[in-house]
Formats: structure tokens, sequence, C-alpha cells
């Protein structure tokens, strides 16, 4: 699929690796398993918003912007991703919502929050955690107050933006994955991933089908339960398809979903995700973080444990990095 009409900017180190999980194989049994490292985009500490990022921001230089805005949780990889734009030399604004219940200081000071002042953005606080138009409405008067003192904002919103300009940082990915695994010779079965915002799975899905790749695209819930998500990919996919000019390419059938590793919500540790964190690390010295990958992970070995896969099948989990976060869960991870 070619992108080549959306304003771009480097920001990622590419390819990322693709590497078997040999040792979490051999631990589990069942699929062949691999990983793709966007923990290593290079970007802050690395994750799948450089690729995003790369998007938003290529749209926001070519309109002349000095100034970008976003929002997100308080430990947000997005945001914190988007503070590290000082690079291109636009200043940045975030707005930290409250997600995340019975946190004490330490969860805003360390991890994202701490890179956040690091990085030398402006940081905003909102008190609800669970209204995206309440939140986006936010920045864009943080965004109508930089205009009226002859900023030139660009403003990145949360919820579900018709035009979703970072899923097609995955677009583009999906063809890299496959370029890789054909390297290898191997062909991939299904992708595991964590799905919140949508952008990445979304992408992901449409840039896979684009290339006509036949893997399953299977997303484990990290935000909301699996049909309100559903219902979120849905609206997402129709509109990255309408701003590829495939808006037929992907169809319902294709969303996939489970909500069995969520817990009680955004942000918050279940035994699952515990463990996972610590088998992936033993196995293969990887990290996790506790709100995206760990509950991905965690999804991807239940589901090697329940059977889903068959044997000999490539399933290929996606790392969307996070791993500052690690940092600020420290009290429940102490005790691996």
């Amino acid at each position: 699929m070619d992108l080549s009409a959306f304003p771009r900017t480097r920001l990622c180190n590419l390819p990322t690796p693709l590497d078997p999980l040999e040792g979490l194989t051999r631990e589990l049994g069942g699929p062949k398993l691999f990983i793709k490292r966007d923990d290593m985009t290079g970007l802050a500490m690395g994750g799948n918003k450089a690729r995003q990022l790369e998007f938003y921001l290529g749209e926001a230089l070519e309109q002349g912007a000095d100034t970008v805005i976003t929002t997100g949780a308080i430990q947000s990889n997005h945001a914190c991703m988007t503070a590290a734009a000082a690079k291109l030399g636009l200043a940045c604004h975030i707005q930290l919502e409250t997600r995340v219940p019975d946190k004490g200081p330490e969860y805003g000071r360390t991890g994202n929050a701490l890179l956040d002042r690091i990085f030398g953005a402006t940081v905003h606080y909102f008190p609800e955690g669970e209204d995206e138009k309440a939140a986006d409405d936010a920045i864009d008067a943080i965004a109508d107050d930089i205009r009226g003192n002859g900023g030139r904002p660009y403003v990145i919103h949360l919820g579900n933006d018709p035009r979703p300009l970072g899923a097609l940082g995955y677009v583009d990915a999906a063809g890299e994955i496959l370029d890789q695994a054909a390297d290898m010779g191997i062909g991939i079965d299904a992708v595991v991933l964590a799905s919140g915002s949508g952008s990445t799975h979304t992408g992901l899905l449409t840039g896979l089908r684009a290339h006509s790749g036949k893997a399953r695209v299977l997303g484990i819930c990290v935000r909301r339960d699996r049909e309100s998500q559903k219902t979120r990919i849905a609206h997402r996919l129709a509109d990255v398809g309408r701003l590829c000019n495939h808006p037929d390419i992907v169809s319902e059938d294709d969303i996939w979903l489970n909500d069995d590793y969520l817990g009680a919500g955004y942000g918050q540790s279940t035994p699952q995700m515990l463990e996972a964190t610590s088998l992936i690390a033993r196995t293969e010295g990887i990290l996790v973080d506790p709100v995206y990958t760990g509950k991905a992970m965690s999804g991807l070995i239940g589901l090697v444990r329940d059977g889903f896969f068959k044997k000999g099948e490539n399933v290929l989990f996606l790392h969307t990095g996070g791993v500052a976060a690690v940092f600020a869960y420290g009290d429940q991870l102490a005790d691996l």
C-alpha cells in the first residue's frame, strides 16, 4: 500500500528485529513463538507510538506547527513519546488523565511521568480517566490559549478520530513484518497484540490484508471490555480503510478480541500479568510493561496453554514497548 502521499518525519530505527522466542516456546510447547521488537524503535525508550508519531508529526511540521498537544494516562507511553518531539524543535504540552485508582504519589513521579519532565514537556492534569470527549475538549482549550498567544499548535486527540493518521504507522509495519518473515522462510499464522486505542490493531490488520497476509490479528483488551472494544475497532477500521482508499479491505469478521486478561481495568495489575512478566523475563531476558504488553503477553501464554493454536503454527507477539512504566509498578513487581 502506497503511503507516500502522507507527510512523514522519520523517528524510528527501522526495521525493528523479528526474533524467535526459543526459551518461551520450549517452556510452553505448542506453537512456535516469535516477537516483533517494536520496543526498540529508538525514540525515547522505544515503542509503537514512534511509528504512529511519524505521520502525526510529519503533518504537524508540514502545517508549520510550533507546538504539539496530546492527552493520555499518567503513565502514558504515547504522551511520553510525544514529549520527545522536542528533537524536532516542537514545544510539547501533554495532559495526563487520572485513570488508575488508588496509586500513591510515586506513581506520578516515576516511569513515563518522570520522562515527560526530562523531555521538557509542559504538563497539565485532567481528573477524569474515562471521558475521552471531555479530555479532547480540554486539550482543544489548551490549543486555543496557545493560538491566542500567537502559537501554532497541532493537536493529537485521544478519541476515535475519523482521520487516524497514527494507524498508518502499522499499515506500513505490516509490510515490514511480512518481508522479515519471508527472509526467515516462515509464514505468520497469527499476531497477538495489546488492543487499547485501536490504532496499532487496526493499522496492522489493514496492512496485512493489503499485502494479502492471512494472519489472524488477536487483540488482547487492555482498556475496555470486549464488546466495547469491538465497537471501537470496527469504527476505526472503517476510518483507516477510507484514509487509505481501501474502504472494504477488512471485514468485521477479521476482528478478534479477548478480555479475559483485562482484570479490573486499565493499568490495574492481574496475577496473569505478573506471571507473564516474570516468565518472559526469565526465559528470554525481555521486559514487558504492566499496562499493555504484560497483559498481552499473559493473553498469549493463556491461549497457548488453552490449546488455542495448533502445534507447529507460527505466532508473532507484537512488543509495543512501554517498559518505563515498570518503575511505576515497583510495589507489585518487586516480589516476582
